[in-house]
């Protein structure tokens, strides 16, 4: 591995040449656009106006090292400790999930569905991109938001100061049913989740990025029930979902059918909807609660 000069000219081609058998053209533009704005301050105009600018020394060895680091298939989030998300800077790193485009599309759905609701609970929060992204745009409203994993709310805590919004957060095992009950002291007019939803047999067609780096909590499903967490999320809101509330869920499209089935036959809600995310897959359910 070595840079042909100092040139950002150079640099863009030495990342090209690096890393072409693990990301296509396109991705690594992406990933030059995260990198020199992050280390650089340089906005995607300054990759024109200045590639035939000279690097100094220190710059071109922290450029260096995060291409090593992408060898590696390491996540360009996970090196550099941040992701975007709604157009708010989240800090990242192995205990959370990466945010994912589609989960911007259940945030946007979201805010544009419940002008009105007033108080939300995100149920397996991670980095805390859903419940900050939904306070930011409703500043008004009451957000909770809740995980099993101290390490994953302690960078949400994070988060939440990173992006000057107050959310209350709470530990707990949604899995356990009598303990969230009680730990989730509040009602809620809109309760949202992005469950782990993988299959331990979806492992074989997923990459390595992903399975070498990301927390197998918040990806898998453990055990011979696929749809547990929606299971036990749908039983709470028996408890925990105001009258005429709206539940959301983020889906695997395998599983998708099998936890409407379940939402219809809890008896729980007037309207159960499947939704598309925008690459046209089954990603999204809408279910809302009855008045009485």
């Amino acid at each position: 591995m070595r840079i042909a000069s100092n040139s950002l000219v150079d640099l863009i081609s030495f990342y090209h040449s690096e890393l072409n058998t693990i990301y296509d053209a396109s991705e690594i533009d992406a990933i030059l656009n995260l990198v020199l704005e992050h280390y650089l301050g340089f906005s995607r105009n300054d990759l024109h106006a200045k590639k035939n600018e000279n690097l100094n020394q220190s710059d071109l060895l922290k450029l260096y090292f995060c291409c090593k680091e992408l060898k590696k298939n390491i996540p360009i989030q996970y090196i550099l400790k941040e992701a975007w998300f709604y157009n708010l800077r989240f800090y990242v790193d192995a205990a959370v999930l990466i945010p994912r485009p589609e989960t911007e599309e259940l945030v946007d759905l979201i805010l544009k569905e419940n002008k009105t609701a007033a108080s939300f609970l995100d149920i397996g929060t991670g980095s805390g991109c859903i419940p900050i992204s939904l306070k930011k745009n409703k500043e008004d409203s009451n957000v909770y938001a809740c995980d099993i994993s101290t390490e994953a709310l302690t960078v949400a805590e994070k988060n939440a100061v990173l992006n000057k919004t107050q959310i209350d957060f709470i530990e707990t095992d949604i899995l356990n049913t009598e303990l969230s009950i009680k730990k989730i002291d509040k009602t809620f007019d809109v309760i949202i989740s992005n469950p782990p939803y993988i299959k331990s047999a979806e492992k074989e067609i997923m990459t390595k990025a992903v399975l070498d780096n990301e927390p197998h909590l918040a990806l898998f499903v453990n055990g011979n029930d696929d749809i547990i967490f929606y299971k036990k999320i749908i039983d709470l809101c028996e408890q925990k979902l105001n009258t005429n509330g709206k539940l959301y869920f983020e889906l695997n499209p395998l599983t998708a059918d099998n936890v409407l089935q379940y939402s219809i036959k809890s008896k729980q809600f007037k309207e159960v909807t499947l939704l598309k995310d925008m690459s046209g897959k089954t990603r999204f359910l809408r279910a809302q609660n009855k008045l009485i």
